[in-house]
């Protein structure tokens, strides 16, 4: 691949982590299943890209995402590298002794910043789905393990419209206060901007939430992930959630669309001279080939120019 030259920007970081997000977060919208040894190679073919941090399942009903309800089989077929994090979302205090008995080490649970995505995704309100979190969030914490707490809609509602920063922010406090050791912010419908975007993570410095504990999510609706991301880099994040090739969506959003691509924004990276320990040549290759499964190109832009290059 030629290599185009770096360039830096003052006020960015040296280097940033990728969170993968695409066994999880990418596969769970896809209506035909995607076979358990598919998926096993993906996450190894992620790690070999380099990925240190990859969200591998959930453990949700099979009823509510068919897609993952071979999570216990994936993991017990996953051979886990001591350098590589496997991230589990758990909805419930029953997914997260299924996830313990199978070793998993991260733990993640996942919040709506709305009433009415919460009551869409999780039946409860807001108020009920923390209370249902908390001893999810304890026991992991007494077990000596990270917890990532995802909150979603963070900045548009489906339902509701404009989200108000002071709206994200409570709930945001509130997962810390249970015992989050991180907060992914999820721009759920992929509505964000990166003057809002600036705004929320001004707001949430304000409330003394740590710059180093936050993550950022972006889907890619309206083409605004990559400028949202630099916005939050600009402003300290160190932590950006992707889903290789593009891949993603919610089952209970029908205008969210693909997360933004791992190989997208690596392209950003590496053009700003910021380390992230991936190789882009891998992560395209490994897009392409899942790609090839799912039956349709990878709407990443990086993917299909690489192909044609």
């Amino acid at each position: 691949m030629i290599d185009y030259g770096t360039e830096r920007l003052p006020g960015l970081p040296e280097a940033v982590t990728i969170c993968e997000v695409g066994p999880r977060d990418g596969l769970q919208n896809e209506s035909t299943p995607v076979p358990a040894d598919v998926k096993v190679e993906f996450i190894e073919r992620l790690a070999d890209a380099g990925h240190t941090v990859i969200e591998t399942t959930s453990m949700v009903h099979p009823k509510w995402v068919p897609q993952l309800a071979d999570a216990e089989e994936v993991l017990r077929r996953l051979d886990r590298r001591p350098t590589v994090r496997y991230p589990v979302l758990v909805p419930n205090q029953r997914g997260l002794q299924r996830a313990l008995d199978l070793g998993v080490t991260d733990i993640a649970v996942f919040a709506s910043a709305t009433e009415s995505f919460a009551k869409a995704n999780l039946n409860r309100t807001v108020a009920e789905s923390l209370e249902m979190f908390a001893p999810v969030i304890t026991q992991a914490r007494e077990t000596g393990l990270p917890v990532r707490g995802y909150l979603s809609m963070c900045w548009g509602d489906p339902w509701e419209g404009a989200v108000p920063a002071a709206q994200v922010v409570d709930v945001a406090t509130k997962l810390i206060s249970l015992g989050c050791t991180e907060l992914s912010l999820g721009d759920t419908i992929g509505v964000a901007t990166p003057g809002r975007v600036v705004a929320l993570l001004n707001a949430l410095t304000a409330a003394r939430v740590p710059v180093g504990s936050i993550a950022v999510h972006f889907h890619d609706t309206y083409g605004q992930g990559l400028a949202n991301t630099l916005a939050a880099l600009q402003h300290g994040v160190t932590t950006v959630d992707t889903s290789a090739g593009g891949l993603g969506g919610c089952p209970y959003a029908d205008s969210a669309t693909g997360n933004l691509a791992t190989e997208d924004i690596l392209w950003q990276l590496e053009g700003l001279g910021i380390r992230t320990g991936l190789n882009l040549t891998k992560l395209a290759e490994t897009s392409s080939w899942l790609a090839g499964h799912l039956g349709r190109e990878s709407p990443s832009s990086v993917v299909r120019a690489l192909r044609k290059s």
